[in-house]
């Protein structure tokens, strides 16, 4: 039974507040990325070479990716500090600082999902007919209005599933956070699967783990029905 008085701190608001951070920012990106390789891979030569590269961030276990993802913000071995470097700033940790710890795991975790939006979007563009296409040059429709007015609206479906996964992939992130900053520093990049294992495993405190999971469960079940619902109506 769920008992109250193991919850006496109140829900980790700043924690939401971290996942709803992520969500805003990781989403429209990892569709657009997405949308935007499928899109200039599809008809170049060694496409297919170039996706298999990509995908590797998404067959890569999130654990390593956590463990790479130190090593990329590091700010003595680190790729991306040294990159910063030449352009002024100063070389530092990037996931040690409270003002770039979220942000730079965010960054991470675009190449470590947009793969999986890419591969969606590539299989659905598949299915479009070439004939469609072809009426619209005839018809002397340009690039951007074939873009836009063709092939996003006919990838639709494709983009409900992917808005779907990534949400409620972003919605239960842990192993990337846990690896990387383990929540910090200070708390600066904690999540709520992170403050949920804390809570069960480092605290001790199964009930108000169980009220994360609740939450985090019944927001999963929020977001995904739609899809189902629109799955089942295409059936």
């Amino acid at each position: 039974m769920f008992d109250p008085r193991g919850f006496e701190r109140g829900f980790p608001y700043g924690a939401l507040i971290h996942n709803v951070i992520w969500i805003v920012l990781h989403l429209p990106l990892t569709v657009m990325l997405g949308l935007i390789f499928a899109v200039i891979l599809r008809d170049v030569k060694g496409g297919a070479v170039v996706k298999s590269i990509v995908f590797l961030g998404m067959v890569t276990p999130m654990v390593v990716g956590g463990i790479i993802l130190r090593f990329l913000f590091d700010g003595n071995v680190g790729i991306v500090p040294s990159v910063l470097a030449l352009f002024g700033f100063t070389p530092r940790t990037l996931t040690a600082y409270p003002d770039t710890a979220l942000f730079s795991l965010i960054a991470g975790s675009l190449w470590l999902w947009t793969p999986f939006s890419m591969v969606l979007y590539s299989a659905g563009l598949e299915t479009i007919p070439d004939f469609v296409y072809e009426a619209a040059v005839i018809d002397g429709a340009s690039p951007w209005r074939i873009f836009f007015n063709i092939t996003v609206p006919l990838l639709r479906p494709v983009t409900g599933v992917v808005v779907t996964m990534t949400f409620l992939w972003v919605l239960k992130i842990f192993d990337i956070v846990f690896v990387a900053t383990i929540g910090g520093p200070g708390g600066a990049s904690n999540v709520l699967a992170l403050q949920m294992y804390m809570y069960a495993f480092r605290e001790f405190n199964p009930n108000a783990a169980a009220v994360v999971a609740t939450f985090l469960m019944i927001v999963a079940l929020i977001v995904s029905i739609p899809t189902f619902r629109a799955a089942g109506g295409e059936e």
